[in-house]
């Protein structure tokens, strides 16, 4: 027999063996059976907590859940472990053995695990007192990965920024805006960044007032070194003080997550979260009913300049506030606009939309709300919300104090409310909203019956249009010595899908 003839059939026999791997590996269901893209669950998510607190009377309680999915719970992780702590710029020195126990597999991970979630649908809990309570760095693999969420909240009584602070942690990203941040004489503004990696990671920090950016190369180049959390106070950066300012932080190389830590020596203070992603069009929501202030601070990042309509969405449809129905936006300037009481008695959502004339540019914008009046004042921070998408959890929800607000800027909405098992017992429960067409809703939150402990909230949208969602922890009476303490947290996707997209043997590559 001639090579030629061998050859081919030798090709042939090749090809056959390949196509018959193919055809057993191809799966029977997915994306590559269907031919297209198709949701399925993550296999792996990261979350990051900032340092809570330097005060010595501060009293964290961290909180962590996995909601119940249909992905199988026999196997799967989700621990939360203790950053390193470094100055801005430095790096720890470590011996040999400990950046082997940093840097640990599962194992080491383990065994030296702050909070560890041990199955769906039951959320679990730790505390920490003083100013010794860590930054922490989280990973979740296999089943206990999609929409794996935690919380920490602190409350201490004394000092600048004594109140109710309050953050989801949060993945790491290399972008982010933080409009309503200050270096007044009257703020201690810590802008916190924590590094989940094995290499250092890259940050620059921009910081724009009311005139543009500020002169400030002290904010480049700030090092974040591996596996640990970089408080930097904001004032550093510049020498003039600014009441209102917008701070953008960009991963030059790693990725981070970010939080600015806000303390106020008259109002109290909280955490502002990053505002959602530069868009034409956004939503503040969960204002409470009792606010006594409210500052909203927007910026328009982009080279034009945006007019955008102001409008409040309550129970009862939307309005404008009188006087402030309008915001121009200079392009790099920080722009702030007091609305006073804009509330007046019921529960509203600022919503920021283009004016007809004004075109689709983008901004991000965030609102300081004050409750209480005197010196019985507490502040907090609703930076512009992304959508709560098909499902989101937050954490650390009592029984008391508890309060839910969903907003459909746009079309109607429904969506399912599931209160989980409380860390010390109880069973789930579930209640559905609907949600009017430019309105807000304050839910009353199903309690998990026989609820022990603090429970887990997953909202999930079931049908109609976007919905926006917070949630407020509020403390009063004698633990909060008279001061209405509270915190909001924006609910948003909690990234428990991943788009797969649609694959199929083909043959065709092995010919070229």
């Amino acid at each position: 027999m001639k090579r030629t003839t061998l050859s081919l059939i030798a090709a042939g026999a090749a090809l056959a063996a390949v196509t018959s791997v193919a055809a057993v590996a191809a799966p029977e269901e997915g994306p590559a059976a269907t031919g297209k893209a198709a949701q399925q669950p993550v296999e792996r998510t990261s979350l990051l907590c900032p340092a809570p607190s330097s005060s010595e009377l501060a009293e964290t309680t961290y909180t962590a859940y996995t909601p119940k999915t249909e992905v199988s719970s026999d196997s799967g992780t989700a621990a939360l472990v203790p950053a390193a702590r470094s100055l801005a710029g430095k790096d720890d020195k470590k011996d040999d053995k400990g950046d082997k126990d940093d840097k640990g597999g599962k194992e080491g991970e383990e065994e030296k695990s702050f909070l560890a979630v041990k199955k769906q649908g039951t959320p679990v809990t730790a505390e920490e007192n003083g100013s010794g309570a860590p930054a922490l760095i989280g990973l979740a693999e296999g089943s206990l990965a999609p929409g794996w969420s935690a919380q920490q909240t602190t409350h201490f009584t004394a000092g600048v920024g004594r109140g109710l602070h309050g953050a989801a942690c949060s993945a790491p990203d290399t972008d982010f805006w933080f409009p309503g941040a200050s270096t007044a004489e009257d703020r201690s503004d810590y802008l916190h960044l924590a590094n989940p990696d094995d290499a250092a990671a890259v940050v620059d920090i921009e910081l724009y007032g009311k005139d543009g950016a500020l002169d400030s190369e002290v904010g480049e180049g700030i090092q974040v070194p591996p596996r640990s959390s970089v408080p930097v106070l904001l004032s550093t950066l510049t020498g003039k003080p600014q009441t209102n300012l917008t701070v953008h932080v960009t991963a030059r190389s790693g990725r981070v997550a970010a939080a600015v830590q806000a303390l106020d020596q008259k109002v109290g203070g909280d955490w502002l979260t990053p505002s959602a992603e530069p868009a034409a069009s956004v939503v503040l929501p969960g204002i409470p009913k009792d606010a006594t202030a409210v500052r909203l601070v927007a910026f328009a990042p982009g080279s034009a300049d945006a007019d955008l309509k102001v409008s409040l969405a309550g129970p009862n449809g939307a309005l404008s506030p009188a006087g402030n129905e309008t915001l121009h936006l200079k392009s790099g300037m920080t722009t702030a606009v007091d609305l006073a009481d804009v509330t007046r008695g019921e529960p509203g959502s600022l919503v920021l939309t283009p004016t007809g004339d004004s075109g689709n540019t983008p901004v991000v914008a965030a609102v300081r709300v004050i409750r209480g009046k005197g010196a019985d004042q507490e502040s907090a921070f609703i930076p512009a919300a992304r959508p709560v998408g098909d499902r989101a959890t937050v954490t650390g929800n009592g029984a008391k104090g508890t309060y839910l607000s969903l907003t459909a800027p746009g079309k109607a909405a429904k969506v399912r409310v599931t209160a989980s098992a409380g860390t010390g017992g109880g069973t789930a429960a579930t209640k559905t909203y609907s949600v009017g067409a430019g309105r807000t809703l304050a839910a009353d939150v199903p309690l998990p019956d026989s609820l022990k402990g603090t429970y887990a909230l997953t909202v999930e949208t079931v049908s109609g249009g976007p919905v926006h969602a917070s949630r407020t922890l509020t403390l009063s009476g004698a633990a909060a010595d008279g001061i209405p303490m509270f915190t909001v947290q924006n609910l948003t996707d909690d990234r428990g899908t991943v788009t797969v997209p649609a694959a199929r043997p083909e043959m065709g590559v092995l010919l070229d």
